[in-house]
């Protein structure tokens, strides 16, 4: 085997429209393999939870977060802060205070 006619493949990574970063054809997140690898999660553990996923798409993201962790925890830190506000936005608009009483009220218990 010649080693020059190796070639790494890029990841399997795409930025969908609203910016998010999803792994191959798929809906899963960047996010959500990153945060269960660094839950402790093996790539098979993975699988099992995002069918849709292939085993190698699993790895090759693995891999790009180790070879480019600040890169992708940069990332991860600015969708945290996304998320966030719009949970403050949310809970504006929507006070969540009281929402079980009134649900209850509802249905007359």
């Amino acid at each position: 085997m010649q080693l020059e006619l190796l070639v790494a493949q890029p990841p399997p990574l795409r930025k969908d429209e609203s910016g998010v970063v999803r792994i191959g054809k798929t809906r899963v997140r960047l996010e959500t393999v990153i945060n269960a690898f660094k839950a402790g999660a093996s790539p098979e553990e993975i699988l099992l939870k995002y069918p849709s996923l292939s085993l190698t798409d699993i790895y090759a993201v693995i891999t790009y977060y180790l070879w480019h962790q600040d890169e992708v925890e940069s990332y991860l830190q600015e969708r945290q802060s996304i998320a966030q506000q719009v949970q403050q936005e949310n809970e504006k608009r929507f006070n969540p205070d009281g929402v079980r009483l009134r649900l209850l009220s509802r249905r007359g218990g």
